[in-house]
């Protein structure tokens, strides 16, 4: 009895084991921000596109391809001539995404790396074709309108092999040395020449500042003339008497000195000088 029922529990294992191979091997999950393309080998790749979720399809004969939609972001580079013939190396960052409703046309035509294939290619040749189109000096001065165009006409490419860029945006911008060098010349001259200005303009408002200031002088003087004239000795008296006053606060202020009334004629006084005690 043990016997038969280890040989049942044998020959059931073995159609179970399979059928669960078959069941895992016809389950496929898509997870988040995935889709799924099925190929099958009788009648090629299916135009269905496959959403998230857990699918079932025909083992062996039909194989699920899982694409992943999200936007992701890629670097491109390359070196080219301006149109004055001067070496420009640009690095190009875009946001990309495959058309979801296209996937099954992509996986035909450019397979699971289709972003491999098509956008280093495009973008070198979009680069190539705009910065030839500019000068040095205006792709630096005109920056925004030469990455709206490469943003059109990248766009533009991309569509032909249903690659939906979100943004395409210049991240780096150098020139050759020669230039560059040209550049940096032309930034120290335009600073000397400012330094320059400003040393003219500073001298001319000094020089203006003394005219002001000799003409108000003059003016002064010519104003004090006046007025000692008419006013005659009456002026020059009371110069006398704020002189004298003035005089006089000081030598009352030093302790060496003392005033005594004068007995004299006139207004005037009598000063007592005394040696102060060392």
């Amino acid at each position: 009895m043990a016997t038969r029922g280890l040989n049942f529990l044998y020959s059931a294992a073995v159609p179970a084991a399979i059928g669960i191979g078959l069941l895992q091997s016809a389950i496929y999950d898509v997870k988040g921000g995935s889709r799924a393309v099925i190929f099958d080998r009788l009648s090629g790749v299916k135009e269905t596109v496959v959403g998230e979720g857990t699918h079932l399809l025909m083992p062996w004969l039909q194989k699920a391809i899982i694409f992943d939609v999200r936007t992701r972001p890629r670097t491109m580079g390359t070196t080219t001539g301006s149109k004055d013939l001067q070496m420009v190396s640009l690095t190009l960052r875009v946001l990309h995404r495959p058309e979801v409703q296209a996937l099954p046309k992509i996986y035909q035509n450019l397979g699971t790396d289709y972003d491999e294939r098509v956008l280093p290619s495009i973008g070198n040749e979009v680069l190539k074709s705009i910065v030839a189109q500019f000068d040095a000096a205006e792709l630096i001065t005109q920056r925004e309108a030469v990455s709206n165009r490469i943003r059109t006409d990248l766009m533009k490419r991309a569509k032909e092999f249903n690659i939906a860029l979100e943004d395409v945006s210049i991240t780096h911008m150098t020139f050759g040395k020669e230039f560059t060098k040209a550049v940096e010349q032309k930034q120290i001259a335009q600073q000397d020449a400012e330094r320059a200005r400003f040393i003219v303009e500073r001298a001319e408002q000094e020089r203006q500042a003394n005219v002001i200031r000799a003409e108000g002088e003059a003016e002064s003087a010519e104003a004090i003339s006046k007025a000692i004239a008419k006013a005659g000795d009456g002026l020059i008296q009371v110069r006398k008497i704020e002189a004298s006053r003035e005089i006089a606060a000081t030598l009352a202020s030093n302790p060496n000195v003392s005033y005594l009334p004068g007995g004299g004629k006139g207004n005037g006084t009598n000063l007592l000088i005394s040696a102060g005690r060392s």
